[in-house]
């Protein structure tokens, strides 16, 4: 029993995975972070663009 347990003490190919699962879920919320971000700044910039294009209509 105490081999089983220095064995499992030693394998560190779980402790990798949770590491790499940490990293991917990071890097998906900056994604989602900076996605939202930059949504938001495009709705504000398109909206910028109609109203300037709607005010220089001619008629």
């Amino acid at each position: 029993m105490t081999k089983l347990f220095a064995r499992l003490l030693k394998d560190e190919s779980g402790a990798t995975a949770i590491e790499y699962g940490l990293i991917a879920a990071l890097i998906s919320v900056a994604l989602i972070s900076g996605a939202s971000l930059l949504g938001s700044s495009l709705d504000t910039t398109f909206t910028n663009i109609s109203t300037e294009l709607d005010e220089n209509q001619p008629g």
